[in-house]
């Protein structure tokens, strides 16, 4: 039967690469949402129309600080596992976390480093 760490390290490492992938998304999104705000606002559009958009820029602007604090637990805790578990080194998912808690460190905001 396959090893109990190695679901877990799996696991863990999925959790991570999926919240840096929402981080990036909410990012993208709050960019696009600036630039609709700004276009409604040249356009001299009804005051509810804008109004209306830059709520969703400030729905968008909310998700990205909860993504950047969940990804700071995930990446916190499969790095926990990643210290706990040296003897699985050689193990492919052991390296594939490692490669993802990489990728992923440029996304953590600086206060968590």
């Amino acid at each position: 039967m396959a090893d109990p760490r190695i679901r877990q390290i799996k696991i863990k490492t999925g959790v991570v690469k999926r919240i840096a992938k929402e981080t990036t998304v909410y990012e993208k999104e709050a960019e696009l949402q600036k630039i609709r705000v700004q276009k409604t606002k040249d356009e001299g559009r009804d005051e509810h129309d804008v109004r209306k958009q830059e709520e969703v820029l400030q729905e968008a602007l909310m998700m990205v600080p909860d993504c950047q604090r969940r990804l700071v637990k995930a990446f916190l805790d499969l790095k926990n596992i990643l210290e706990t578990e040296q003897d699985l080194k050689e193990n492919e998912d052991y390296i594939t976390a490692q490669q993802v808690l990489k990728d992923a460190e440029s996304q953590l905001p600086e206060s968590a480093l």
